[in-house]
């Protein structure tokens, strides 16, 4: 079935463009929600306005996503769970709780399919993730996961000061191995 579309329908069609559809896909699902109408005589002729109609809400959504953009770029945000003593979570951060709480933060709401989290987040620790709000417009923020009742560490500084406290605890092998006691008495 050709249609007209009405409005921008992410991944399928933009504004004013005339597409072949499925007919299930038109009847039940564009044509009832008003993003598209059957292609005819008078819907053929209204084609420049509604891709005029288009470019205007898309330069507008655009517009918006830049000024969240803005406010997201840079910041961090707390993540507290639940954690064993190896520092291991009992679960894992999901694209939905970092999205609540950039939410939270900007008092706008933001989507959990524009946070990306490429591997599941199961430790303790500090991670980059993109938030991409539209194709054009993506920022990074940091993700601070630290165990339930504990402080969040607010800078890299301190993460780095742990784990050099980490490091000095371990003793250092330098090749040369430690002689038993059996090794001093024979010599």
């Amino acid at each position: 079935m050709k249609v007209v579309f009405l409005e921008d329908v992410p991944g399928v069609a933009q504004g004013g463009d005339v597409k072949d559809v499925k007919n299930g896909y038109a009847r039940n699902y564009l044509i009832p929600k008003s993003l598209a109408m059957p292609v005819s005589h008078n819907s053929l002729q209204r084609i420049e306005g509604l891709k005029k109609r288009a470019d205007e809400v898309r330069l507008k959504m655009i517009a918006d996503m830049k000024v969240v953009a803005s406010a997201l770029d840079g910041k961090q945000i707390n993540i507290e769970m639940r954690a064993g003593t190896e520092g291991k979570l009992y679960g894992s951060v999901t694209n939905a709780m970092v999205a609540d709480e950039l939410s939270k933060m900007i008092d706008s709401e933001v989507d959990r399919r524009t946070v990306e989290i490429s591997e599941p987040i199961r430790e303790l620790g500090t991670y980059e993730l993109v938030v991409r709000l539209d194709a054009d417009v993506q920022v990074k923020i940091t993700v601070l996961v630290h165990a339930e009742g504990t402080e969040a560490i607010a800078d890299e500084d301190s993460i780095q000061d742990e784990a050099d406290e980490e490091e000095e605890d371990v003793p250092s092998n330098d090749g040369d191995e430690p002689k038993s006691e059996t090794q001093d008495q024979v010599e």
